[in-house]
């Protein structure tokens, strides 16, 4: 198909392009969408492994999440690559030590328990905006390290607004449409931006005039009190585009993976009852079997990207500097030969018989997952029980969505079809 075909299947059916491509080509095709290159999608574990394993000066990632330049900036982690990456990597190690991740654990708790009690009992409500609630509260407080009061309602009216933005497929057309840096000096967007850039860098500025920055534990304390190799502070651009990288990372995908749990547990009830109970007595292993299934079969991502800087082969295929090798989470994820009956919902799968591969991209949407879910407020087991609802008729109820086998393909010493 012509690049804009392809453009606007992917903008609209990402997963279904994705599943017809691999039913029709095999493990390995070629996309080409407007502004992003040729992409080479991979989904044999070994392939993923070989991108996964590989030198980081052949394989940027930087390059290849260039689409989230003009809402993350130019000093994101995510948008950086080799020394410039490992550099900005090591500023942000220490606000995510497992100690300090654990001592977030009560906060969560206790935002997840207040939105759950506003929560209407026997009627039918969206449950997407809700986790969305929850997620940019902990942010707020959890990362800017925010208490109640005027600047609090503020930044959370302005973030709000800024994700409402992402979040809206017209908006997420406009970087195909233009590409990165023309959408980035778009007048429109800049406006745009600025509104949610100037709460944050008053939030910063008061923050760096503060004298208790050493007995704070929230991530932008924590970020002004980073240094560089060469002993200087990070600046303020440095400490936005962090910032705004992990509202942009941990938001909307944490809210997303929250809102199909429920949906599989909805329609799973004995599984909800399971996990209820175990929840209940303390346990904690089969929440995070139901957490790891979910990205599974949900995966939040449908793949990542990084870009050659030299030629490589990969399972056979020659391919060569500037195309953007792509990981597919959805496509690994179904795969027969690493997951038993892979369009089933089953949590025990990562109990009973460890599956070849676990789910990726957990990091930041699977412990955030895990620690809502551990709220213990009384009306979580009446979420619970209104959630029962779902037809115990057949406890082995099957993924509704339809199941494609990739057909093998004969592999050349040239780029995939």
């Amino acid at each position: 198909m012509p690049r804009a075909a392809q453009t606007a299947i992917w903008f609209r059916r990402a997963q279904r392009l994705l599943r017809q491509c691999a039913a029709r080509f095999g493990d390995t095709f070629t996309l080409r969408i407007a502004h992003e290159g040729t992409w080479i999608v991979l989904s044999r574990p070994e392939d993923v492994k070989q991108v996964f394993t590989a030198n980081p000066r052949t394989f940027h990632a930087g390059e290849g999440n260039r689409i989230l330049l003009p809402v993350l900036g130019e000093r994101s982690v995510l948008l950086l690559d080799e020394d410039a990456h490992l550099e900005q990597r090591k500023l942000l190690l220490p606000p995510f030590h497992g100690t300090r991740m654990e001592g977030y654990q009560d906060l969560m708790a206790r935002i997840a328990a207040a939105e759950i009690e506003r929560w209407p009992l026997g009627a039918p409500y969206r449950l997407r905006p809700r986790m969305q609630a929850v997620t940019l509260e902990i942010i707020l407080r959890a990362v800017f390290g925010l208490g109640e009061g005027e600047r609090l309602e503020r930044l959370r009216r302005e973030l709000r607004a800024l994700l409402d933005k992402l979040t809206n497929p017209r908006m997420l057309l406009l970087p195909l449409l233009l590409g990165p840096e023309r959408l980035a000096r778009f007048s429109s967007f800049r406006h745009a931006m600025a509104r949610v850039d100037r709460p944050i860098y008053d939030e910063i500025g008061e923050r760096r005039a503060a004298g208790d920055l050493d007995e704070r534990s929230d991530v932008l304390s924590l970020l002004l009190q980073a240094r560089h190799e060469n002993g200087e502070a990070m600046t303020d651009r440095e400490v936005r585009d962090e910032l705004v990288t992990l509202l942009v990372a941990g938001h909307e995908t944490t809210a997303t993976a929250l809102a199909w749990a429920v949906e599989r547990l909805a329609r799973h009830a004995y599984k909800l009852e399971r996990l209820a109970e175990e929840v209940r007595a303390g346990a904690t292993g089969y929440l995070d079997a139901v957490v790891a299934e979910t990205l599974r079969l949900r995966p939040v991502i449908s793949l990542v990207a990084r870009r050659l800087t030299k030629p490589v082969e990969i399972g056979g295929w020659s391919l060569p500097a500037g195309v953007t090798v792509t990981p597919s989470i959805y496509l690994l994820h179904r795969r027969a030969d690493l997951y038993r009956e892979p369009e089933r919902f089953l949590p025990e799968r990562f109990l009973d018989e460890p599956p070849g591969t676990t789910p990726g991209s957990r990091s930041v949407a699977a412990s955030d997952a895990v620690w809502a879910a551990r709220s213990r407020s009384p009306r979580c087991a009446r979420c619970s029980a209104s959630l029962s609802g779902a037809d115990r008729s057949d406890p082995r109820a099957r993924d509704p969505r339809p199941r494609s086998d990739a057909r093998s393909r004969r592999r050349r010493a040239t780029t995939p079809r």
